[in-house]
C-alpha cells in the first residue's frame, strides 16, 4: 500500500523530522506516515505523506497550532 495522501503542517525551527516523530509516537501511534529525508531549517512547513484519508483527518484533528 502506498502513501497516497499528503498534508503540510506548520513547523518552524530546526530538527523538524525528529520533533514530528516524537510528537506522532506520543499522540498518534496508529497513524502510518512518511516524511521527507530532510527539511531546510528555513522552511516553515513540513510535508507529510499518509496512507489513508482517515489518517490525514486524525493528524489534522490532533495537530497543535505549530510543531512542538
Amino acid at each position: 500500500m502506498s502513501y497516497k495522501y499528503g498534508v503540510s503542517v506548520p513547523a518552524t525551527g530546526s530538527n523538524k523530522i525528529p520533533r514530528f516523530n516524537a510528537w506522532a509516537r506520543e499522540n498518534l501511534p496508529e497513524v502510518e506516515y512518511k516524511l521527507p529525508p530532510q527539511v531546510p531549517v528555513k522552511a516553515e512547513t513540513l510535508a507529510i505523506r499518509l496512507r489513508s484519508s482517515e489518517h490525514r483527518d486524525q493528524l489534522l484533528a490532533a495537530f497543535p497550532a505549530t510543531l512542538p
